[in-house]
């Protein structure tokens, strides 16, 4: 996976964990930067909480032109973006 690819204000989605298809993938944020070479900074106005959020890279099933497509499933985001934020937080 190209992180090079990922690009401001494409849309980061996750699997429904009660659906493997592509159509039912869920909106979970906006990129607002690729930060380094291990996350994804979502924006925070796309945020219920109104914080940034951070995803691992590694957790990129795939890339096109219009969107990010992670390899979890909505509970699993949500848990590891909490999990993610702190880290981050706690490392400044």
């Amino acid at each position: 996976m190209d992180s090079a690819k990922i690009k401001e204000q494409q849309i980061v989605y996750t699997k429904d964990k009660d659906s493997k298809q592509e159509a039912n993938r869920i909106r979970i944020g906006t990129v607002e930067h690729v930060d380094g070479e291990k996350y994804i900074k979502l924006r925070k106005d796309d945020s219920p909480d109104n914080h940034f959020h951070w995803v691992p890279i590694d957790w990129v099933e795939s890339i096109d032109d219009e969107a990010v497509y992670l390899n979890k499933v909505r509970d699993e985001i949500i848990e590891g973006l909490m999990v993610y934020h702190c880290k981050s937080a706690n490392s400044k």
